[in-house]
């Protein structure tokens, strides 16, 4: 081996070699530091994505794990229950059960809104809790908050029953003995029907208008909102029928009559067609409940002067005018306006109830047979008065 090829071999490299590989070397050192950057930005994000997943496992997974267990509030502050002393707390319409916690929890209800929250996902009837005032206890466990909300016997109402037949006098009286307001206080929003939705038909009578049914208030619901739900079910009663506004007092007239002499539904649509037919040969209609109405009196108290044709001084005697009275005498149930509305197909002219006590009514298309059927009322009462 020569000493030119071993001074190749060891010869250092030259000058514009290693000028030649710097370059090289400053773009891998370049390709370092973005590589090692790339990996802290990587490792930062993934520590913010297992903090968050740390987060939310102690938010949500660790009241879900104690929900599972059975318990649906361990992870919340809570009473130990039964609850303390009665209070009353109002659920507005469209109260969410968040909406709800913060109320109960407002009212002492509930030791915290988190405790009821998680009480509500776990009960599978709150969804339908409905609005209103319940009577609560103070410092109740949440799900036995929950449980009473759902139990509508908690529900705080004042439940009134209106019977058919009834007048307004008597109307107000029931309302007034039920909800402790006075009747002066019902009869002062009366003086302006249009507040209440009296429609204008009426004249501003609110006879015949309070629909007879089971009302149910709330704390709080005054003489008006009273009224209007009775007025409102009247219009809305007619409404189904397809009663036009116009008719509605003319049916209201006649259905009421119907109400107060009618003993049996099925005797409704037969009493009607009577009613119709009186009223189509101008033959007065001689309706006894009218009369009475007009003088205030019941029917067993009237005599031979109140039911005179000459006894012009009270528009409601259907003895002395022609036609209808002046409005209703009394509220009429659905069966009564449906009689109006699909009345029966007959001749009948006269109607009389044989036996007050069954209801029994016999109708006729003569006098003749008319008082044949009296004369059964008749012998009803002498064996009636004896025995007593």
């Amino acid at each position: 081996m020569s000493d030119l090829f071993l001074d190749e071999i060891v010869r250092p490299e030259s000058e514009d070699s290693r000028r030649s590989r710097r370059p090289d070397r400053a773009e891998r050192e370049r390709r370092r530091r973005e590589r090692r950057r790339k990996n802290i930005t990587a490792l930062v994000i993934v520590v913010v994505v297992l903090a968050g997943i740390g987060v939310a496992v102690w938010k949500w997974g660790m009241p879900l794990i104690g929900d599972l267990r059975g318990n649906p509030v361990s992870a919340a502050e809570d009473y130990p229950g039964p609850g303390e002393s009665p209070v009353e707390v109002p659920i507005p319409p469209g109260a969410t059960g968040a909406d709800m916690a913060q109320i109960l929890f407002e009212a002492d209800v509930v030791a915290s809104t988190r405790a009821f929250t998680l009480a509500f996902a776990a009960n599978p009837d709150a969804p339908g809790i409905q609005p209103g005032v319940y009577r609560l206890m103070t410092k109740m466990r949440a799900d036995e908050a929950v449980a009473a909300l759902v139990n509508p016997e908690n529900r705080v109402r004042t439940r009134v029953t209106i019977i058919e037949g009834w007048t307004v006098q008597q109307t107000l009286d029931r309302l007034a003995s039920v909800t402790a307001v006075p009747v002066e206080e019902f009869q002062a929003v009366m003086a302006d029907p249009a507040s209440v939705g009296l429609p204008p038909e009426a004249g501003g009578n609110f006879e015949g208008w309070l629909f007879p049914a089971t009302y149910e208030f709330e704390p709080g619901q005054t003489p008006a909102d009273m009224l209007s739900a009775m007025v409102a079910q009247t219009v809305r009663v007619l409404d189904e029928r397809g009663v036009a506004p116009e008719d509605r007092q003319r049916v209201l007239t006649m259905a009421s009559l119907i109400e107060r002499e009618a003993k049996l539904d099925g005797d409704r649509p037969i009493m009607a067609r009577a009613i119709y037919n009186r009223l189509e040969i101008n033959m007065p209609l001689q309706i006894d409940a009218a009369v009475a109405y007009g003088l205030g009196k019941s029917g067993t108290e009237l005599t031979r002067d109140d039911i005179s044709p000459d006894a012009k001084d009270n528009p409601y005697n259907t003895y002395a005018f022609p036609g209808l009275p002046p409005g209703p005498i009394a509220s009429p149930r659905a069966a009564s306006i449906d009689a109006v509305l699909a009345p029966a197909e007959g001749p009948w002219l006269f109607w009389v109830t044989v036996n007050p006590e069954t209801g029994e009514t016999l109708f006729a298309e003569t006098y003749a047979e008319h008082q044949q059927n009296t004369e059964l009322l008749r012998q009803w009462e002498r064996e009636n008065e004896t025995d007593a």
